[in-house]
């Protein structure tokens, strides 16, 4: 539980008496427990220098253990009142005086937080966020090996998706084979809502898949990923059907050459801001700099879209051990639209880009 005493320490440094993490996401980065509880309450408080304590519901109790939890659970039932429970916990380990308490605020709801505040009148709510995403902004190497595999899968994802486009099969036919393929490797959820788009639906960033018929000349933008172990991927590729006008090459070739001049700066001590500037200046100098409207990309993890955001004021230095898309795109609304997008690695030395389909303009025939 090196998690939960780093996060103690700092609870320590800060002089704060104790923090109560809410999030899925960040429940099971601190104690090795996945859950999804719907409406029900679910978090962990942890202290400076007492037994930390895991809320649950019952249903999930047994999981928690299974995980490896060793410490109290307080798993309740659908009539229980979990908060009762939580303030004869915290009684119980002689804690009375409370001056404040880190929490996610982008996460907590307002009705928890007064709840909260109920237990400890006297107490003030202070951020958790800047430190949770420091400590799982470098990922270890047990962490990248699962990360590799997640990106390994979402290869096999756009792979599959692309060798059943044909003439008149439908966006959500191509979700539906990409998706159950995926399930018989064993993936058994995916990172978001598998996004597929062709022809002019494609030039929207993100789109929805529906009854769209694939038709030659169309683009075909795959945008997917997995979670494996709780980590997740994502990767965007766009292939054409049957052909490709003059139009749409040059605009995948600038969108090809764009994430390459992101990915050439992708070593230790770059500066986060600048590859996404590196480039948009790219798609700029080429006319299109109105048809990139999002950030270069964003940070990957346990959720797919953690810290850092890879937009262009954000003064971070990339770091070993840190996990980030890089996903420029071009976005013509009478033309089609072209992403392509990688996970990357930051090693000591350089990068390593996770996902590893093709980035050549494939023609489907």
């Amino acid at each position: 539980m090196q998690k939960i005493e780093a996060l103690s320490t700092w609870l320590k440094e800060q002089n704060i008496q104790g923090a109560f993490v809410t999030s899925t996401a960040n429940v099971y980065y601190l104690t090795g427990f996945r859950c999804f509880p719907h409406e029900r309450l679910l978090g962990v408080f942890v202290f400076p220098d007492k037994e930390p304590v895991l809320i649950c519901p019952g249903m999930e109790e047994l999981q928690a253990k299974n995980a490896g939890w060793e410490h109290e659970i307080l798993g309740f039932s659908d009539t229980d009142n979990p908060w009762d429970m939580i303030s004869e916990a915290i009684s119980g380990r002689g804690i009375s005086s409370v001056e404040s308490i880190a929490v996610e605020k982008e996460h907590l709801s307002y009705h928890r937080g007064m709840q909260l505040l109920n237990l400890f009148p006297n107490a003030s709510l202070v951020s958790v966020e800047h430190e949770l995403n420091a400590m799982r902004l470098i990922k270890s190497k047990d962490e990248i090996s699962i990360l590799r595999e997640a990106a390994r899968l979402a290869d096999f994802g756009v792979e599959t998706g692309v060798a059943a486009i044909g003439r008149g099969v439908t966006e959500l036919e191509l979700v539906a084979t990409v998706e159950y393929a995926l399930k018989k490797k064993g993936a058994a959820e995916m990172s978001f809502s598998t996004t597929i788009l062709a022809g002019e639906k494609s030039a929207m960033p993100h789109g929805n898949p529906g009854l769209k018929e694939i038709q030659p000349g169309d683009f075909v933008l795959f945008d997917l990923g997995v979670v494996v172990d709780g980590y997740c991927s994502d990767i965007t590729r766009t292939v054409a059907y049957q052909s490709v006008s003059e139009k749409q090459k040059e605009i995948y070739e600038v969108v090809k050459k764009a994430q390459q001049a992101s990915l050439d700066l992708s070593k230790p001590g770059t500066r986060v801001g600048d590859l996404d500037l590196a480039a948009r200046r790219i798609i700029e100098e080429a006319g299109y700099g109105d048809y990139f409207p999002h950030r270069i990309g964003h940070g990957l993890g346990l959720d797919v879209h953690e810290h850092p955001s890879m937009n262009e004021k954000n003064n971070e230095k990339l770091a070993a051990g840190m996990v980030y898309t890089i996903e420029p795109g071009i976005y013509l609304p009478d033309v089609g639209g072209v992403r392509i997008e990688d996970d990357v690695y930051i090693s000591e030395n350089g990068h390593e880009c996770l996902t590893q389909f093709t980035k050549e303009l494939v023609i489907v025939n």
